[in-house]
């Protein structure tokens, strides 16, 4: 295990487990995100694959989101584009990807964290895993994660979400809102919750979820631009003093 973290790739009886892990609340360096989107890709591909589950490692946060550590080294505008890219990789490729995405969110879930879980086509959640968008509190704005996010929840309740930027919002919120399928109160329960559905979607006709995929996710074939562009707009305001001294201030309080 390494700062840089890790990205595990299991396939049994055609479910495709993807597991993510870094020490800081599962965030999210470009190495992992890279990891991800590869991963994703590969499953979408593999013949021995019917269903994904994605899903981070241990019993705390789901994914703090972007790896502060990293946003902080970054002093070049192409660079901040190409890191907040891998954020608009990994939802575009779970968005093209031929295969449903359930997704377990086990704790809170911030910043592109929101955005991944948002682009899983079935979320089971654990009670404690609530979410917030915290990006305009550091300078930057939920650019990348929005078209996910939105999709999801609507335009006000994203709103919400992207201006309170300091307050978590309950598991149960993001349920009323669309964007946990169900919550199940233990972990236990939560991971056999998972396994049931994914063995359920698995033994399902290929074609026909394959079918069903595509429908859900009609009129977002424009967002690899509209990502990108979004990525853009990230990667400048990252650079930002406000931005800097705002994640460099969050860091002390949280060490």
């Amino acid at each position: 295990m390494t700062d840089k973290g890790t990205v595990s790739s299991t396939t049994k009886n055609n479910i495709t487990f993807i597991e993510f892990h870094h020490p800081k609340g599962n965030s999210l360096p470009g190495t992992l995100l890279k990891r991800i989107t590869e991963a994703i890709i590969k499953a979408g591909k593999g013949k021995n694959s019917a269903v994904i589950v994605l899903q981070s490692c241990g019993q705390g946060a789901f994914c703090a989101g972007a790896s502060f550590d990293e946003m902080l080294e970054i002093n070049d505008f192409e660079e901040s584009k190409h890191f907040f890219m891998g954020f608009a990789h990994v939802i575009n490729a779970m968005r093209t990807c031929p295969k449903f995405i359930i997704t377990r969110v086990q704790g809170k879930a911030v910043g592109g964290g929101v955005g991944i879980a948002a682009a899983s086509d079935y979320i089971f959640a654990h009670p404690s895993a609530s979410v917030r968008l915290s990006e305009i509190s550091m300078g930057i704005g939920p650019f990348v994660v929005g078209p996910a996010v939105r999709r999801k929840i609507g335009i006000s309740a994203f709103s919400a979400l992207a201006l309170d930027a300091r307050n978590e919002y309950s598991a149960e919120w993001a349920l009323e809102k669309g964007l946990y399928s169900k919550i199940v109160n233990s972990r236990e329960e939560l991971n056999e919750a998972v396994r049931r559905l994914a063995e359920e979607v698995a033994s399902s006709n290929s074609e026909a979820m394959k079918e069903l995929k595509q429908i859900l996710w009609q009129g977002t074939g424009h967002w690899d631009a509209t990502l990108e562009q979004r990525a853009e707009i990230s990667g400048r305001l990252a650079l930002s003093e406000f931005t800097k001294e705002s994640i460099k201030e969050f860091k002390n309080m949280s060490s």
